[in-house]
């Protein structure tokens, strides 16, 4: 398939600016298999589309307030996107300025401090900070929240709790698994009230999700790397609900990749997960089966990204271009703080029933 198959249009004003007031009150829309019709539905009727069992799996990662603000020794502005603190004063970033700096080129840090261009590897800078604390303070003190590129405002100080998901937990990630925020502290025990189990990955999403795929031909694509953790632990609790009946619940796409990444065949060839802590360059598009997860909650992504493959590939291309033609037509909010949707495969591995939310 090519770029340009992913493509849609998308009036503006359906992109989500800011969260609605509470989590669970956004929209669900809910896709499941083949023949069975798109459901509307809200997003606290997730609790009627689970059953007693079933482990729903969410990214505990956490937000770091990744932006800061410079200038050249020329006084040119520059922003500074960092991607990872690589240790107490070195980080690789992306950096933002009228001219690209060099290897060995100072920004004075609006904040206070110097950063020092060391090294460049494609759209990425490692630079060396001379500040008076450790980077990961430093961040926490004066970073700006990186809000996504569409979302066309400065962030505000309710952002830096509402771009949180409720249970993060594990500082790394410059952008949020915008499907956990639909998740409040009451939704999420009257789960667990209903036999739901929780189980939990770590993956720290990395500023290039918002890199635009920029080749025509997909099989050309390099995509970008992010950190995983996927625990014994939940290897093995995966597999036993597997075993009593369970389905396997995504909480998003980065939950899916994180558990794609861990899958490993058996001596039979069957997909089975085991334990993960690495990088995962795992690009998803369809032709791929996803094997890890039973169902998938998940926002709406943007035309022709990595994200809208990704679902492609799950729930079929023509089911979930048929879902966000819906989608508009009833104007749901598009993106981060936007509405979700309960996606379920387009070849479920267990025999189908009727979904009603």
């Amino acid at each position: 398939m090519k770029k340009s198959d992913f493509h849609y249009d998308l009036p503006p004003e359906l992109i989500a600016q800011a969260p609605l007031p509470n989590r669970s009150a956004s929209r669900l829309l809910v896709v499941p298999p083949v023949p069975q019709a798109l459901q509307d539905a809200h997003f606290s009727d997730l609790t009627s589309c689970l059953r007693p069992g079933d482990l729903l799996i969410f990214n505990d990662t956490r937000v770091i307030p990744a932006r800061l603000f410079g200038r050249k020794p020329t006084g040119g502005h520059v922003e500074i996107l960092v991607e990872r603190v690589l240790d107490e004063h070195t980080a690789l970033a992306q950096i933002g300025a009228s001219k690209t700096p060099k290897i060995g080129g100072l920004i004075e840090l609006n904040a206070g401090g110097l950063a020092t261009v060391i090294a460049r590897e494609e759209g990425f800078f490692t630079l060396q900070f001379e500040i008076d604390t450790d980077l990961t303070t430093y961040l926490e003190t004066v970073g700006q929240l990186p809000l996504p590129p569409y979302i066309e405002r400065d962030p505000q100080a309710d952002d830096s709790e509402r771009y949180q998901t409720v249970y993060a937990r594990h500082t790394g990630a410059v952008a949020a698994p915008t499907a956990g925020l639909h998740f409040d502290d009451a939704l999420l025990s009257t789960l667990q009230s209903q036999g739901i189990e929780f189980g939990y990955v770590t993956l720290h999403v990395g500023a290039g999700t918002f890199q635009p795929v920029r080749v025509e031909d997909l099989s050309q694509h390099v995509m970008h790397r992010e950190r995983v953790e996927v625990s014994d632990e939940l290897a093995e609790r995966i597999a036993a609900v597997r075993a009593a009946g369970g389905r396997i619940i995504a909480v998003g796409t980065t939950v899916v990749r994180a558990l794609e990444s861990a899958t490993r065949r058996d001596a039979d060839g069957n997909p089975v997960i085991g334990a993960f802590n690495g990088e995962s360059q795992l690009f998803i598009v369809p032709g791929y089966r996803i094997t890890a997860v039973d169902a998938m909650v998940t926002n709406f992504h943007l035309p022709e990204s990595t994200l809208l493959m990704m679902i492609s590939a799950f729930a079929g291309f023509d089911r979930v271009i048929e879902a966000y033609r819906h989608a508009i037509s009833q104007r749901y909010r598009f993106f981060s703080y936007g509405d979700a949707m309960l996606l379920f495969p387009a070849m479920p591995s267990a025999p189908s029933q009727e979904i009603t939310a």
